[in-house]
Protein backbone atom coordinates (compact mmCIF):
# COMPACT_ATOMS: atom_id res chain seq x y z
CA UNK A 1 0.00 0.00 0.00
CA UNK A 2 2.13 2.78 -1.02
CA UNK A 3 5.98 3.61 -1.02
CA UNK A 4 6.87 3.85 2.92
CA UNK A 5 10.22 4.29 4.43
CA UNK A 6 12.40 1.92 6.79
CA UNK A 7 13.89 4.01 9.24
CA UNK A 8 16.42 2.98 11.71
CA UNK A 9 16.31 4.83 15.27
CA UNK A 10 18.15 3.90 18.50
CA UNK A 11 18.69 0.80 16.55
CA UNK A 12 15.27 0.47 16.09
CA UNK A 13 13.30 -0.40 12.42
CA UNK A 14 10.67 1.85 12.09
CA UNK A 15 8.80 1.75 8.66
CA UNK A 16 7.02 5.18 7.89
CA UNK A 17 3.92 4.94 6.20
CA UNK A 18 1.94 7.03 3.41
CA UNK A 19 -1.01 6.45 5.69
CA UNK A 20 0.76 8.97 8.51
CA UNK A 21 1.19 6.56 10.64
CA UNK A 22 4.67 4.45 11.89
CA UNK A 23 5.07 0.64 12.26
CA UNK A 24 7.75 -0.43 14.85
CA UNK A 25 8.85 -4.10 13.87
CA UNK A 26 10.42 -4.55 17.36
CA UNK A 27 7.37 -4.32 18.82
CA UNK A 28 5.09 -5.25 16.39
CA UNK A 29 3.13 -1.80 17.33
CA UNK A 30 0.98 0.48 15.19
CA UNK A 31 1.74 3.85 15.87
CA UNK A 32 -0.59 7.02 14.81
CA UNK A 33 -1.02 10.39 16.68
CA UNK A 34 -4.44 12.95 16.40
CA UNK A 35 -6.99 10.53 14.51
CA UNK A 36 -9.73 12.98 15.42
CA UNK A 37 -12.67 10.36 15.46
CA UNK A 38 -15.97 12.01 15.95
CA UNK A 39 -14.97 15.59 14.32
CA UNK A 40 -17.55 15.10 11.65
CA UNK A 41 -20.06 14.28 13.75
CA UNK A 42 -18.77 17.00 15.78
CA UNK A 43 -18.87 19.53 12.89
CA UNK A 44 -22.48 18.32 11.53
CA UNK A 45 -24.28 18.75 15.01
CA UNK A 46 -23.14 22.17 14.97
CA UNK A 47 -24.50 22.48 11.82
CA UNK A 48 -21.51 22.46 9.35
CA UNK A 49 -22.00 20.36 5.99
CA UNK A 50 -19.07 17.84 6.21
CA UNK A 51 -19.64 14.52 4.32
CA UNK A 52 -20.94 11.61 6.41
CA UNK A 53 -18.19 8.75 5.46
CA UNK A 54 -14.57 10.79 6.75
CA UNK A 55 -14.57 8.84 9.93
CA UNK A 56 -15.71 5.48 7.79
CA UNK A 57 -12.61 6.27 5.71
CA UNK A 58 -10.11 6.73 8.74
CA UNK A 59 -11.47 3.64 10.42
CA UNK A 60 -10.71 1.89 7.08
CA UNK A 61 -7.50 2.98 6.37
CA UNK A 62 -6.77 1.69 9.79
CA UNK A 63 -8.14 -1.87 9.07
CA UNK A 64 -5.45 -1.63 5.61
CA UNK A 65 -2.57 -1.24 7.83
CA UNK A 66 -3.41 -3.89 10.86
CA UNK A 67 -4.42 -6.47 7.74
CA UNK A 68 -1.20 -5.54 6.40
CA UNK A 69 1.42 -5.26 9.19
CA UNK A 70 -0.28 -7.69 11.57
CA UNK A 71 0.58 -5.65 14.42
CA UNK A 72 -0.23 -7.11 17.84
CA UNK A 73 -0.89 -3.55 19.36
CA UNK A 74 -1.79 -0.07 18.22
CA UNK A 75 -0.48 3.10 19.86
CA UNK A 76 -2.61 6.37 19.50
CA UNK A 77 -0.61 9.38 20.69
CA UNK A 78 -3.71 11.46 21.83
CA UNK A 79 -6.67 13.08 20.50
CA UNK A 80 -7.86 9.84 19.22
CA UNK A 81 -11.78 11.03 19.80
CA UNK A 82 -12.51 14.52 19.00
CA UNK A 83 -14.70 15.79 21.51
CA UNK A 84 -18.02 14.39 23.42
CA UNK A 85 -19.79 10.88 22.12
CA UNK A 86 -21.89 11.65 19.08
CA UNK A 87 -23.32 8.63 16.77
CA UNK A 88 -19.47 8.15 15.02
CA UNK A 89 -18.81 6.59 18.18
CA UNK A 90 -20.99 3.71 17.22
CA UNK A 91 -18.83 3.38 14.08
CA UNK A 92 -15.61 2.85 16.20
CA UNK A 93 -17.56 0.63 18.71
CA UNK A 94 -18.39 -1.68 15.50
CA UNK A 95 -14.78 -1.26 14.28
CA UNK A 96 -13.68 -2.47 17.71
CA UNK A 97 -15.20 -5.35 17.70
CA UNK A 98 -13.55 -6.89 14.31
CA UNK A 99 -10.31 -6.51 16.14
CA UNK A 100 -11.22 -7.76 20.06
CA UNK A 101 -8.19 -9.61 20.30
CA UNK A 102 -5.56 -6.09 19.51
CA UNK A 103 -3.96 -4.44 22.30
CA UNK A 104 -4.84 -0.71 22.34
CA UNK A 105 -3.41 1.99 23.84
CA UNK A 106 -4.19 5.57 24.17
CA UNK A 107 -1.99 8.00 25.68
CA UNK A 108 -4.63 10.88 26.06
CA UNK A 109 -4.57 14.19 24.68
CA UNK A 110 -6.31 17.60 24.97
CA UNK A 111 -9.47 16.59 22.97
CA UNK A 112 -9.60 12.98 25.07
CA UNK A 113 -12.42 13.97 27.45
CA UNK A 114 -14.90 11.42 27.22
CA UNK A 115 -15.42 9.34 30.61
CA UNK A 116 -12.77 6.71 30.96
CA UNK A 117 -15.70 4.16 31.15
CA UNK A 118 -16.06 4.02 27.38
CA UNK A 119 -12.62 3.27 26.88
CA UNK A 120 -12.89 0.14 29.59
CA UNK A 121 -15.30 -0.91 28.07
CA UNK A 122 -13.60 -1.79 24.56
CA UNK A 123 -10.27 -2.63 26.73
CA UNK A 124 -8.31 0.17 25.76
CA UNK A 125 -5.86 1.18 28.25
CA UNK A 126 -5.30 4.73 28.76
CA UNK A 127 -1.93 6.61 30.15
CA UNK A 128 -0.90 10.23 30.29
CA UNK A 129 2.60 8.98 29.06
CA UNK A 130 4.41 5.71 28.25
CA UNK A 131 7.97 4.36 28.20
CA UNK A 132 8.35 1.42 25.71
CA UNK A 133 11.96 0.52 24.93
CA UNK A 134 13.76 3.45 24.00
CA UNK A 135 10.55 5.25 22.69
CA UNK A 136 8.80 7.56 25.28
CA UNK A 137 4.90 8.64 23.83
CA UNK A 138 3.24 11.08 24.52
CA UNK A 139 0.68 13.47 23.14
CA UNK A 140 2.18 17.28 23.39
CA UNK A 141 5.68 17.91 21.98
CA UNK A 142 8.40 18.39 24.96
CA UNK A 143 10.52 21.66 25.16
CA UNK A 144 13.68 21.52 24.63
CA UNK A 145 14.64 21.72 28.02
CA UNK A 146 12.26 19.19 28.98
CA UNK A 147 14.03 16.75 26.24
CA UNK A 148 17.07 17.12 27.60
CA UNK A 149 15.83 15.57 31.12
CA UNK A 150 13.23 12.73 29.06
CA UNK A 151 13.70 9.36 30.38
CA UNK A 152 13.67 8.73 26.61
CA UNK A 153 13.35 9.51 22.91
CA UNK A 154 10.41 11.21 22.94
CA UNK A 155 7.25 10.20 19.97
CA UNK A 156 4.32 12.62 20.10
CA UNK A 157 1.67 14.57 17.85
CA UNK A 158 -0.50 17.37 18.61
CA UNK A 159 0.52 19.87 16.07
CA UNK A 160 -0.17 18.15 12.75
CA UNK A 161 3.02 18.76 11.27
CA UNK A 162 3.83 19.79 7.70
CA UNK A 163 6.68 20.77 5.36
CA UNK A 164 6.01 23.86 3.13
CA UNK A 165 8.17 23.61 -0.21
CA UNK A 166 8.67 25.98 -2.68
CA UNK A 167 8.30 25.67 -6.50
CA UNK A 168 10.13 27.31 -9.36
CA UNK A 169 6.84 29.33 -10.27
CA UNK A 170 6.79 30.60 -6.85
CA UNK A 171 4.11 27.64 -6.23
CA UNK A 172 3.97 26.53 -2.36
CA UNK A 173 2.46 23.48 -0.82
CA UNK A 174 2.44 22.59 2.84
CA UNK A 175 2.68 18.78 2.94
CA UNK A 176 2.03 16.51 5.85
CA UNK A 177 5.17 15.30 7.47
CA UNK A 178 7.28 13.13 10.21
CA UNK A 179 9.82 15.69 12.09
CA UNK A 180 12.45 13.60 13.56
CA UNK A 181 14.83 15.75 16.04
CA UNK A 182 17.78 14.93 18.03
CA UNK A 183 15.23 14.01 21.09
CA UNK A 184 12.04 13.84 19.77
CA UNK A 185 9.84 12.81 16.79
CA UNK A 186 6.25 14.66 15.83
CA UNK A 187 3.67 11.88 13.59
CA UNK A 188 1.49 13.94 11.50
CA UNK A 189 -2.18 13.65 12.47
CA UNK A 190 -3.64 10.58 10.97
CA UNK A 191 -7.24 11.76 10.25
CA UNK A 192 -8.20 13.15 7.03
CA UNK A 193 -10.57 15.87 8.93
CA UNK A 194 -7.33 17.62 10.34
CA UNK A 195 -5.11 20.60 9.15
CA UNK A 196 -1.58 20.70 9.34
CA UNK A 197 0.62 23.59 10.46
CA UNK A 198 4.45 24.13 8.71
CA UNK A 199 6.92 23.48 11.36
CA UNK A 200 10.10 25.24 11.50
CA UNK A 201 13.13 22.69 11.60
CA UNK A 202 16.37 22.51 12.77
CA UNK A 203 19.77 21.83 10.11
CA UNK A 204 20.35 18.42 11.35
CA UNK A 205 16.30 17.03 11.99
CA UNK A 206 15.38 14.19 9.79
CA UNK A 207 11.77 15.14 7.23
CA UNK A 208 9.95 12.80 5.71
CA UNK A 209 6.99 14.29 3.71
CA UNK A 210 3.90 12.23 2.75
CA UNK A 211 3.12 13.09 -1.25
CA UNK A 212 -0.36 11.16 -1.75
CA UNK A 213 1.22 7.25 -1.56
CA UNK A 214 4.71 7.80 -0.71
CA UNK A 215 6.84 9.26 1.72
CA UNK A 216 10.04 11.22 0.51
CA UNK A 217 13.24 11.96 2.31
CA UNK A 218 13.40 15.95 2.48
CA UNK A 219 16.87 16.85 2.46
Amino acid sequence: MGKAIAFNLLNQDLLLLPQKAIYWQQEKALIAADVHLGKVGHFRKAGIAVPRDMEQNDLAVLSDLIFEHKPEKLIFLGDFFHSYINADWDWFVLWRSQFAKLEIILIRGNHDIIDDGYYQRLNIVLYERLLIGPFLMLHHPLTDEEQAVAEGYSFCGHIHPGISLAGRARQHITLPCFAFGARQAVLPSFGRFTGKVAIRSNKNDRIFAIVKDKVLAID
